[in-house]
C-alpha cells in the first residue's frame, strides 16, 4: 500500500472515530436505533489487506470507541469478529473478474447494490454480537433483536449516504 493510501487510512480512522464519538454518540432513533458509522472505516479497508492487520485494526478501532462509550471491550470484540469474517464474506461475493490489487470496498468498486450486499450482513453481524453482549444473554431476545434490526438499517443508510457524499467519483 502506498504512503498516500496509508495517510488516507490514518486520517479516515480519526475522522470516523471523531464523528462517531462527537456527533453520533447520542443520536438514537425511536429509542432503539443506534448509528455505528465507525464500522464503515473497517469495512472500507483495502481488499487485499493482511488478515492479522485487519484483526488488529478491528481491535484498535473498537477499543477507541469503547474508551469513549465506556463499554468495556464490547465494541472491540464485535469489530474483531467482523474483521475475522470479512475476508470470507468478500470471497463469497467476489465478482467474476475478482478484485484489483489494492482496491477499496466502496461505492466505486461495485455500485450501491454491491455495497449494500457487502456491508449490510457484516453490520448486522456486528450489531448482533454487540447488542447481545450488552444484554448479557438472550433474556431480552426480541427487544434486543428489534434494536439490532433498526440499528442495522440506520447504520447502513448513513454509511450509504456518506459513500455517496464523499466517495462517489473519487479514485484513491
Amino acid at each position: 500500500m502506498g504512503s498516500t493510501k496509508i495517510g488516507f487510512q490514518i486520517i479516515s480512522f480519526f475522522v470516523y472515530i471523531l464523528v462517531q464519538v462527537l456527533f453520533l454518540h447520542n443520536m438514537v432513533l425511536f429509542d432503539s436505533a443506534f448509528c455505528f458509522m465507525y464500522v464503515a472505516f473497517l469495512l472500507c479497508l483495502p481488499v487485499d489487506s493482511n488478515k492479522l492487520l485487519l484483526l488488529f485494526m478491528g481491535f484498535i478501532t473498537g477499543l477507541a470507541v469503547d474508551i469513549f462509550y465506556d463499554s468495556l471491550g464490547m465494541h472491540a470484540a464485535a469489530c474483531v469478529f467482523i474483521m475475522f469474517i470479512r475476508d470470507y464474506w468478500l470471497n463469497s461475493i467476489t465478482p467474476q473478474g475478482g478484485y484489483e490489487v489494492g482496491s477499496i470496498p466502496s461505492i466505486n468498486l461495485g455500485g450501491w447494490q454491491w455495497l449494500i450486499a457487502y456491508i449490510a450482513p457484516l453490520i448486522f453481524i456486528h450489531h448482533i454480537f454487540l447488542f447481545f453482549i450488552e444484554a448479557a444473554g438472550f433474556g431480552l431476545f426480541w427487544f434486543t433483536f428489534y434494536k439490532v434490526l433498526l440499528s442495522t438499517l440506520f447504520s447502513v443508510v448513513v454509511i450509504i449516504l456518506v459513500q455517496y457524499l464523499f466517495y462517489r467519483g473519487k479514485r484513491i
